[in-house]
């Protein structure tokens, strides 16, 4: 069971974590997630759930609302300091932090350790480990592009919530999981979900 950890923060585009998760558990994947105040927010507004506070009350929500039993969801508040997430010892093998805001993106590139989110993003860098930042600001200035260019070089993957067009995709959902895809590509997880380029859509 591949150990990852997902950090969903306050850029729009909940969904592309939303749906990341999903695919995360039914590929069995034993997942270490945390959310940043703002995400909860924008969890409200953009995908009408209200995420429950305490952790525990909050795995089972998020169980019941992607309909997916397999794999492994632990939950942390965003200022667990305990959590393995937070420790270079017991830290997943990878994290992806989708959607990455601005604020974020900054931060991270700094070293700061602010709250959970950005330690985890620490820990992957310091230890080496594989980082994967889904900006989805836009425009962007030229702080962000300097910020992705500090983490690109430190080794984080830069992966912009960009989708492509050529597999004809016919809804939103579509186009989600076409970052989806190649997010699990990085983190080497096999995926079904649209067809790779050079290929007939299914």
């Amino acid at each position: 069971m591949q150990s990852i950890g997902l950090a969903i923060t306050g850029a729009s585009g909940a969904v592309y974590g939303f749906r990341l998760l999903h695919h995360l558990l039914a590929a069995g994947s034993e997942v270490h997630l945390t959310f940043s105040d703002a995400a909860r927010i924008v969890f409200r507004e953009e995908l009408i759930l209200d995420l429950p506070e305490d952790m525990v009350e909050l795995q089972t929500f998020l169980r019941k609302s992607l309909e997916v039993q397999e794999g492994s969801l632990t939950c942390y508040g965003v200022q667990d300091w305990y959590s393995p997430l937070a420790s270079g010892s017991s830290a997943p093998g990878a994290l992806v932090v989708c959607p990455c805001s601005g604020g974020t993106l900054a931060s991270i590139a700094q070293g700061l350790s602010g709250n959970l989110v950005e330690r985890a993003a620490d820990v992957m860098l310091k230890e080496g480990r594989k980082l994967v930042l889904v900006p989805r600001e836009t425009p962007v200035s030229a702080i962000h592009l300097e910020n992705m260019l500090k983490l690109s070089r430190l080794g984080a993957t830069i992966l912009p919530a960009s989708p492509g067009f050529y597999d004809h995709p016919g809804s939103v959902g579509d186009l989600v999981d076409f970052v989806v895809a190649r997010i699990l590509d990085q983190l080497g997880i096999s995926r079904t979900m649209g067809p790779r380029w050079g290929t007939a859509p299914s």
